[in-house]
């Protein structure tokens, strides 16, 4: 068989086996019948060092002068049947998933199917190849392979945990955008512009972009008094926000400690997951607010943002109710937030207070 032979016939037999391992992964993409014997998160992690012991002997086998065809084949074969079987623990291992957990394990899940099958299609384009390049790139993919199998361990196997570390992660975002408006900066005074800081700037030649546009450095983010004003009070907003999102945390995980079981402990995942969607509704609100004190200030947007944020609140502060634990923390965290917003809302103006009148309490 020629080389180009060789090529095409491994090529359209690793493709039949990756239209098979896309079919069977969109199984695992939908919740899996109650009635499905659920597979300890333990199993997927043991085949996952078997993916990772595999994606070794191809990557040598592949990188090899000249090897043969049905050896070729037949690793291939091998590699795709244990990721047929990956597919299908993974899709084990859901059972009794909330949609957090779910789509932590398929996400995990993706990375190695898309690792390996990278590895695969590279191994197949340069198989034939003397050039250099194949002895860099196929040990590069299977670094990749391993890479995805090891963080399967830290893949979260619980449902509150799955939702905690999403916490986690609006907790850091939010904190990004605190760390953002921290760094805005007043306008430059009357005073500087006598002091001959107009004219150094006059004097410097302007830089554009190849569009012939400013620069995003010339456009400036000096904010006048008044709207520096607002920016100070939409930073408390933010920072309660943030403290909101910790407490929250804080709250889950002193309930599950107080849970003698984790049974009992599933029994919370309603709730938890529509605290988790209250968490990342109120982070998506706090990227708008940031976004809406850059000048000029968009003034409307934050009277809106600041009426989602109170119903936000609201939800929220039913929603720790209803788990029954020790939230004093949460509640407080609630109140500083309110006044941190009526404080916003004071600077912005009186129209937002009729609106206010009419929210359900």
């Amino acid at each position: 068989m020629s080389k180009g032979g060789r090529r095409a016939y491994l090529g359209g037999v690793l493709e039949s086996h990756v239209r098979s391992i896309q079919e069977i992964f969109q199984m695992l993409e939908e919740p899996p019948p109650s009635s499905l014997d659920k597979v300890a998160w333990s199993q997927v992690t043991k085949l996952g060092d078997e993916i990772s012991k595999q994606a070794t002997v191809a990557g040598m086998l592949w990188s090899g002068e000249t090897p043969d065809v049905k050896a070729l084949e037949e690793n291939m074969g091998a590699y795709c049947n244990l990721l047929h079987g990956f597919i299908l623990l993974c899709h084990g291992s859901t059972v009794g998933a909330g949609p957090t957990l779910h789509a932590s394990i398929c996400a995990s899940a993706k990375q190695v199917i898309d690792c390996s099958i990278s590895l695969l299609r590279e191994a197949v384009s340069s198989c034939d190849s003397r050039s250099s390049n194949k002895s860099l790139s196929i040990p590069k993919l299977s670094g990749l392979v391993w890479e995805a199998c090891d963080a399967l361990k830290k893949t979260p196997t619980t449902n509150c945990t799955a939702i905690g570390r999403a916490m986690a992660q609006v907790a850091v975002s939010v904190k990004d955008v605190l760390r953002e408006l921290g760094e805005l900066k007043p306008a430059a005074s009357d005073d500087d512009s006598a002091d001959g800081t107009s004219g150094e700037a006059a004097d410097k030649p302007q830089d554009s972009d190849e569009e012939g546009g400013l620069i995003e450095s010339d456009l400036g983010d000096g904010l006048t008094p008044e709207e520096m004003g607002i920016a100070q009070l939409a930073i408390s907003v933010v920072s309660d926000a943030l403290t909101i999102i910790k407490e929250v945390i804080r709250f889950i995980t002193g309930l599950l400690k107080s849970s003698g079981h984790v049974r009992s402990t599933e029994d919370y995942v309603d709730s938890l997951e529509r605290l988790l969607g209250c968490c990342q509704e109120m982070g998506t609100q706090v990227n708008e607010l940031g976004a809406s004190v850059y000048p000029p200030q968009e003034i409307s947007q934050m009277k809106l943002i600041s009426k989602k944020m109170h119903g936000g609140v609201d939800e929220m502060r039913a929603e720790v109710g209803s788990l029954q634990g020790s939230s004093g923390g949460v509640y407080e965290a609630f109140e500083g937030l309110k006044n941190s917003l009526g404080k916003l809302e004071c600077m912005l103006g009186d129209d937002l207070v009729p609106e206010m009148g009419r929210l359900a309490v």
